[in-house]
């Protein structure tokens, strides 16, 4: 019998045994069908190529820091009603029970601050103190998990959604005023 189970032992087909009449398994392919053959595979590369370039050009696009639509504008008394300030982070720890909760105590160099931001999924805690940054000093106060805030840190947000902290060029004193 003629099955896998015997295939590979050497007396697989017994004395006398004859063969089917050879058929083929392919019909030949005549020089001008295997060209057309060719020419067709080289216009679908080409046109996967095409393809890949265009979204390499469009992935290069949509990398261009995307501009949202700015908020109403105001007036100068308005922003001038702001004050920002140059503090120091202290501390910084996650708060129990928020994944984007963290609560920082803020160096403001006439007073220390807490200021719970909702920076946790985009920094290290353990990095983030004693860089300096911008804090907007006379926020009211907010509770946030039970947890007073008292001020904001400036943060600049880029295409791919990471934040950045916003900071003075230099190393300016705690306190000092930004505008």
């Amino acid at each position: 019998m003629l099955d896998w189970e015997n295939a590979g032992k050497p007396k697989l087909l017994s004395v006398g045994y004859s063969l089917r009449a050879p058929e083929l398994l392919f019909r030949k392919m005549e020089d001008s069908e295997v060209l057309i053959q060719l020419e067709k595979l080289k216009a679908k590369s080409e046109a996967l190529q095409q393809q890949k370039n265009m979204n390499e050009q469009t992935t290069t696009e949509t990398t261009q820091p995307a501009h949202t639509a700015l908020k109403p504008e105001i007036v100068f008394d308005d922003f001038a009603k702001i004050d920002l300030r140059t503090g120091t982070i202290v501390s910084a720890e996650k708060v129990e029970k928020a994944d984007k909760l963290l609560k920082l105590e803020v160096d403001l160099g006439f007073e220390k601050r807490t200021i719970v931001s909702g920076i946790a999924q985009h920094v290290n805690p353990t990095e983030i103190v004693g860089k300096q940054v911008i804090v907007v000093a006379n926020l009211a106060p907010r509770k946030m998990r039970g947890i007073e805030s008292n001020g904001m840190i400036l943060m600049a947000e880029d295409a791919q959604d990471k934040l950045h902290f916003v900071s003075a060029d230099a190393a300016a004193g705690n306190g000092s005023t930004v505008s």
